[in-house]
């Protein structure tokens, strides 16, 4: 609120050597009543805290970006609803405008200082491991023994946000799993049948040659690769083919990194053959990190691509008040496992991930910030965003839910895939080795590098980030 200014008189020039005494004394009385004024007014206009308590702030760090608002809602709501019943707490949401990556650079530079450190933040479950052991999250068993909701959540989400010392820093929103997305019509020009379940990776292939044999000028068969798409590169692409040759990237039982993998090598080399012969996009297009944007927005609605592998959350894009809404999705898209290297058990492969929100170590109102972050993760909230973002529930009462289980046609398809699905390592030393992977793919579909010598400089690597103590050949 502006209080209203009075009017000022416009006086004669004079010094202040000139004013007698008893005018100075009139002067500042006048001024301390025009300052008691206005502060009567800015009173009378400033919601006042219930008396005997302090006004506090949090302050809440999340992701934003032009195609994902999901979130921003939900925590819009959690603002209005928190506030209603916490008088004289204020909840400051700030957005983050970026990328993954970017998103958590920035969160990361926020941390190092109690002045600039969130109350409550969005973070990847891959992250929370190593942003347990720098210090910026805090552990919070002592307040889910006392949450009544916290017993809907399902073991393996309780799992995700649980740290090297057993106990839970982080609480999910959702969940995930990746399939191979297609175009209905696209595959029926080429004259594959539908609904279309490859058996193995040659089936893929075989596939996505029919479709450019039919089309030269369309993009078959999509996998993102290189450093500009970051994790989209390895759980949209790289892990689906690694773990169905049956190796993986970490021995949880040896506690150790794998090296010298065929599965790592065999995996390269189907994304070089799916670039080589231009099955894919180019390599130019696949090291834009906005190449997604033109797969959900133009490609797959306009049927200039075939199939694409991407997350559950998929149909959120499309969806009414998506970012590319397409009503025609529901009829024309089809959704297919992907499969094992050759067909062997389980005959299909899948990856989950995940969001979470956490308090800050450094919150200087740790009980406030949880009930915030209960509040937003509240049977009502929790649905909503999974609805609006297709995320597969962690709550069994969500995930029982009519509205739930109506909000998209695919929700039952990509649901199963948890039979056959993987998780990344959650170990500090992960975000590091991710980056390793995705370097590996980016040679290979650039030319820079065989797969063997691609697979060769990521074992390099990984050896230097963890030790060669740490590593295990097979």
């Amino acid at each position: 609120m502006t209080t209203p200014s009075l009017p000022r008189k416009t006086l004669p020039h004079r010094t202040e050597a000139r004013r007698t005494p008893a005018r100075r004394a009139g002067l500042r009385a006048g001024s301390a009543l025009l300052a008691a004024i206005a502060l009567l007014g800015l009173s009378a206009c400033s919601p006042a805290a219930p008396q005997g308590t302090e006004a506090k702030t949090l302050k809440v760090v999340y992701q934003k970006t032009d195609s994902y608002t999901a979130l921003d809602d939900v925590l819009k709501a959690a603002k209005a609803e928190f506030e209603a019943a916490n008088q004289g707490v204020t909840v400051k949401l700030e957005p983050i405008q970026a990328n993954d990556d970017d998103y958590g650079t920035k969160l990361a530079l926020s941390q190092r200082s109690a002045e600039t450190a969130p109350d409550v933040f969005y973070e990847d479950t891959f992250k929370v491991r190593s942003d347990v052991d720098a210090g910026y999250l805090l552990k919070l068993d002592g307040y889910l023994a006392q949450w009544d909701e916290w017993a809907s959540f399902t073991d393996a989400a309780k799992a995700a946000g649980r740290a090297d010392d057993g106990g839970i820093y982080a609480v999910p929103l959702g969940t995930d799993t990746r399939a191979i997305w297609y175009n209905k019509t696209v595959l029926q020009k080429a004259g594959i049948a539908v609904p279309w379940q490859p058996k193995t990776w040659d089936d893929i292939l075989a596939a996505a040659r029919r479709m450019k044999a039919a089309d030269p000028t369309l993009v078959p068969f999509n996998m993102y690769a290189g450093k500009a798409t970051g994790e989209g590169t390895v759980m949209q692409g790289f892990y689906q083919l690694l773990y169905g040759t049956g190796s993986t990237l970490y021995d949880e039982q040896e506690k150790k990194w794998v090296v010298g993998s065929r599965g790592f090598t065999d995996s390269l080399q189907f994304l070089k053959t799916l670039y080589d012969e231009k099955l894919a996009v180019t390599p130019a297009e696949a090291l834009d990190a906005n190449v997604w944007k033109r797969v959900f927005g133009e490609w797959l609605p306009k049927g200039r691509m075939g199939a694409t592998v991407e997350g559950s959350y998929t149909p959120s894009f499309w969806q009414k008040g998506g970012a590319y809404e397409w009503p025609g999705y529901t009829k024309d898209m089809g959704v297919a496992m992907f499969p094992t290297q050759h067909g062997q058990a389980p005959g299909g492969v899948s990856m989950s991930g995940g969001w979470t929100l956490a308090v800050g170590a450094k919150s200087k109102n740790p009980d406030l910030a949880f009930k915030f972050l209960s509040t937003a993760l509240n049977r009502k909230n929790a649905l909503s965003f999974d609805v609006a973002n297709s995320q597969i529930a962690v709550r069994s009462d969500v995930a029982a839910d009519p509205g739930y289980q109506a909000a998209n046609p695919f929700v039952k398809d990509v649901s199963s895939l948890v039979g056959v699905t993987h998780f990344r390592p959650a170990t500090a030393d992960y975000p590091r080795i991710s980056s390793a992977v995705q370097e590996a793919t980016e040679a290979v579909i650039t030319g820079t590098q065989t797969p063997a010598e691609a697979a060769a400089a990521y074992d390099a690597a990984v050896r230097k980030i963890v030790g060669g103590d740490k590593v295990i050949e097979k």
